[in-house]
């Protein structure tokens, strides 16, 4: 008998603790939760923390975020309004802020992302394909580095809208489609911009050909630079070497200048001794081993010779 007690305590014991567990949930703060009822919303949608009660095995809890979600979508290909093909790839976060309609419209995450991919893909290709390529590239008119070349605006070409603006109405448009679903849209960012493979191979080129072009550039202005620089150094050079030349010939004349008055003093001093000098350094200049001189015996130029024999 006392076996059997024990037996039926455990047993109510068990009983009892599944109905507990089955009854009482936890929300979490981070949670809200719709309690359904054979698959139908029964009350409120519960968004405070707490242990909370329902009917075991007939209710059920539906735990939802609360939470900032990310919805990351795929690439796509879209065509701006001046017909150039581009990858456009978004990225957005959203919340549910009405868990009942989320979950009558999308029943789950899964299902929310799904929707949003529709939505947001259909709103970013409107608002591309009605723009030219640099209003999705650029937010305004700012003078850009020389390296950014595929994106600098042409002449005669300015921004009205801009990518930020272009940000903001796809947030904007997308935004008023997602009331109907429990969710609010917080921010839509277009996170990377690029051409299709057929595109950006035309664009690489006519960047290459444009680095070409800055390069001869760069490279015909430096020629010119260094043919100027050659000028002025020739210039200088013949100037320096005029001034050189005249100041040697300057030194040369005082020299000879101030020769000829030694000479001539000492020819003023004794005229037969200077010309006996300046025949004998003639004498040296003129004749040497190898020198063969004729001469009459008349010429003034031998008369030291001679008399020297006549002594």
């Amino acid at each position: 008998m006392r076996t059997g007690t024990i037996a039926t305590t455990i047993i109510l014991g068990v009983v009892v603790l599944i109905l507990l567990t089955s009854s009482i949930y936890v929300v979490d703060m981070t949670q809200q939760v719709v309690v359904t009822q054979f698959g139908r919303p029964i009350g409120d949608p519960i968004t405070t923390p707490g242990l909370k009660m329902k009917v075991p095995f007939i209710q059920k809890a539906n735990v939802f975020e609360k939470r900032i979600l990310e919805w990351d979508g795929n690439p796509s290909q879209i065509p701006t309004k001046d017909k150039k093909y581009i990858w456009v790839d978004t990225f957005a976060r959203w919340r549910i802020v009405d868990p009942l309609r989320f979950m009558q419209s999308v029943s789950n995450e899964l299902g929310a992302q799904a929707r949003l991919d529709d939505v947001i893909d259909a709103v970013t290709r409107d608002l591309v394909t009605s723009h030219d390529l640099i209003e999705v590239v650029r937010t305004s008119n700012r003078k850009m580095a020389a390296t950014e070349l595929d994106v600098q605006t042409r002449e005669g070409e300015v921004i009205e809208v801009g990518r930020s603006e272009i940000t903001r109405q796809i947030l904007e448009k997308a935004e008023e489609q997602m009331p109907r679903y429990g969710i609010e849209l917080i921010d839509v960012r277009i996170k990377r911009v690029n051409y299709v493979e057929e595109v950006r191979l035309k664009v690489y080129e006519r960047m290459i050909s444009e680095r070409q072009r800055i390069a001869e550039r760069y490279r015909s202005e430096g020629q010119g630079q260094s043919a100027e620089i050659r000028g002025q150094k020739e210039k200088e050079l013949e100037r320096i070497t005029s001034e050189a030349y005249r100041i040697a010939q300057e030194v040369r004349g005082d020299a000879d200048a101030e020769a000829t008055g030694i000479y001539a003093a000492a020819y003023g001093r004794d005229p037969e001794f200077f010309s006996f000098l300046r025949t004998l350094e003639s004498y040296k200049a003129t004749i040497g081993g190898d020198t063969s001189v004729i001469l009459t015996t008349e010429s003034d130029y031998l008369k030291y010779l001679k008399r020297m024999s006549g002594r």
